[in-house]
């Protein structure tokens, strides 16, 4: 096999391994009432420290309009709250609540679920990972968008 056959393979492997992935977390995300873009959201506020929609579409590289849909998702589930900032009384942040504390935590436990890697060692984890990172644009996340 040529260099380009080579690498439309890799391709075609790493999109059903994407695939994969997605349909996993997909799953468990529904399972916690949450589409993939707010469990995105939720893990990307910090319970200790409330943020504005701003900063939030800023992390998630969406715009601003998405980022109040899916807060809006999360407030109705009763995930965040939006307060007045005792800082600046002209800004609302973004509150995890207690219950959006247990779902985050969660969240948290399926986005680091690494079972279908479980039959590589060490290094081959090591291997992969550095490659990943390599070809993924040092890691930058793909834009959100409404769902």
């Amino acid at each position: 096999m040529d260099r380009d056959g080579l690498a439309a393979d890799v391709v075609r492997r790493m999109a059903h391994l994407t695939a994969s992935v997605r349909h996993r977390q997909g799953t468990a995300f529904a399972e916690l009432g949450l589409t993939p873009a707010a469990a995105r959201a939720l893990h990307e506020l910090d319970p200790d420290h409330p943020l504005p929609a701003r900063d939030l579409a800023d992390r998630l590289s969406c715009d601003r309009s998405n980022v109040t849909a899916l807060v809006d998702r999360l407030e109705q589930a009763g995930l965040v709250e939006r307060r007045t900032d005792p800082a600046d009384r002209r800004q609302k942040t973004l509150v995890v609540t207690g219950d959006g504390r247990a779902v985050r935590d969660r969240v948290a436990e399926v986005m680091s679920d690494s079972r279908l890697l479980a039959g590589l060692t060490d290094e081959e984890l090591g291997t992969l990972r550095d490659l990943v990172w390599k070809v993924s644009d040092g890691g930058l996340p793909e834009p959100c968008g409404p769902e």
